[in-house]
């Protein structure tokens, strides 16, 4: 991984400037980072990036090359240049397991940290956990319209830029896509990559038959050839027939065809009949063209005989919902050893952050359904040999009793005293986290549109405390 050190806003250098020159960058702080609003309006948001962020953490060191450029921006003297030269990340990051399903308000990553070092990973942290979370999100959504069938990522054209297109295939992959055209992606992540040809294949022979015999020749065992380049009834699946046999005759097994324009609807219709009349029920029938979540829904909701997605541009862009709005808030300082609770008041009640240290518990029903968060100081516990109640946060006389139930802790250790705990998977074991996560969730917080509302709420301590700091911080 390149070295991302700079990949900051300039302000965040200022400020460790500032806070170097009045001697408290050294000072322990806490930070959450947290969203605020699920993407595509959706019930729930899968985070990814988390692989990332600890190569980002554990690869920080300002280059002779970083410290010149800074040097020459003439906005910052040699002794604190000099504290750069020698910055290594030396503080505690909690996060949750890479593929877990999260829900708004509740932390995401913690970090406790000098100052001078949290502040500076702000920027890195959001750009890496926001996009890669909003991916993973997307990616999720399309295949549950899928219902099953494999989805696969064929975005990296229309990304946006080369780092987008790889690590946003990985976040796919993570949301539940089975495959990526992305080259690049699979030799760095371990995916299955997949792809055959274009139809500037078809057209560069004189022939739409002769190009599906010269590709049928090279590639005999993945037959999967591209039949709307003309005409894909009267002429690409005509002459893909004639391939097919003449690949069956030789002991080969045609793969299929791929619908890349037209009314997928009509055309996968026909053209499943007119390959099953001919002997090759097992050939598959792949489409594109700009699919999304909503489109894959409205043709499996007609019946429409195909059998694999590719989704490119909607899902690489997330293009209905561009941005995951993660943010990165402090929530405490330690002064004097004790630790103080900070809080941001604003006009809007959705900005005012959770003050101190937490944790997130997940509350499990007897059948593994998951049935509510709870965001608590950091030294609570839940006794599960006694009943939890529980109550919304604003409308507290909204409350919710459980009986029998198991509870897990979310954040888990990434980064303790500097030194990363982290144990790297594979692509695929952190997929299958995420399938199970899927699994916990009622249906209805899976919905495409008009999702119900996950319970997020706060323990009573944390409560007590968040509108102790509103009464004591806004004026009256």
């Amino acid at each position: 991984m390149k070295n991302l050190t700079l990949l900051t806003d300039l302000y965040q250098i200022t400020m460790m400037n500032g806070y170097f020159k009045n001697n408290i960058h050294n000072d322990i702080v806490v930070f959450d980072m947290f969203f605020r609003k699920n993407p595509c309006s959706g019930g729930y948001t899968i985070i990814a990036g988390i692989e990332q962020l600890v190569e980002y953490i554990n690869t920080i060191e300002f280059t002779k090359d970083d410290l010149d450029y800074l040097t020459s921006l003439n906005l910052f003297e040699d002794d604190f240049i000099h504290l750069l030269k020698d910055f290594k990340f030396t503080g505690d990051i909690y996060a949750v397991e890479e593929g877990s399903v999260m829900f708004p308000n509740e932390p995401i990553i913690r970090v406790k940290a000098p100052l001078y070092q949290a502040q500076l990973i702000e920027t890195a942290l959001l750009n890496i956990i926001n996009f890669q979370s909003l991916i993973a999100t997307k990616a999720s959504r399309v295949c549950y319209s899928a219902k099953g069938d494999p989805v696969l990522e064929f975005g990296l054209r229309r990304a946006q830029g080369p780092d987008a297109g790889t690590y946003g295939a990985r976040a796919a992959v993570i949301g539940g896509c089975n495959a990526t055209a992305n080259v690049m992606a699979g030799k760095l992540f371990n995916i299955p990559v997949i792809g055959t040809h274009a139809h500037s294949w078809i057209q560069k022979f004189e022939s739409e038959l002769e190009a599906f015999r010269a590709y049928a020749k090279v590639y005999p065992n993945n037959a999967l050839l591209l039949v709307d380049t003309y005409d894909t009834l009267n002429s690409g699946l005509k002459n893909a027939i004639i391939v097919f046999n003449e690949l069956k005759e030789k002991g080969y097994k045609p793969a299929g065809i791929r619908i890349d324009s037209g009314d997928l609807e009509y055309l996968s219709k026909k053209a499943r009949k007119i390959l099953d009349e001919n002997g090759f029920e097992d050939a598959k029938i792949v489409v594109s063209n700009d699919l999304d979540e909503y489109k894959i829904m409205q043709l499996k909701n007609a019946h429409a005989k195909i059998d694999s997605w590719g989704v490119g541009t909607h899902l690489i862009t997330s293009k209905d919902c561009p941005s995951l709005g993660g943010v990165y808030k402090l929530s405490g300082a330690y002064e004097n050893n004790k630790f103080i609770p900070k809080i941001k008041i604003s006009e809007t009640p959705e900005k005012i952050n959770n003050p101190g240290l937490k944790k997130v518990f997940r509350i499990y029903n007897k059948n593994n359904k998951a049935e509510a968060d709870l965001i608590a100081l950091d030294e609570e516990i839940i006794d599960i040999n006694k009943d939890l109640v529980i109550f919304h946060p604003v409308h507290t006389w909204k409350k919710k009793t459980f009986k029998e139930y198991r509870v897990k802790e979310l954040l888990q250790p990434l980064f303790i005293n500097g030194e990363s705990k982290h144990i790297k998977k594979d692509i695929l074991e952190i997929q299958e986290h995420t399938k199970r996560e899927l699994k916990t969730l009622w249906p209805q917080y899976k919905r495409l549109t008009s999702a119900e509302v996950y319970k997020v709420d706060l323990s009573k301590e944390l409560w007590q405390l968040k509108n102790n700091l509103i009464d004591k911080v806004k004026p009256s």
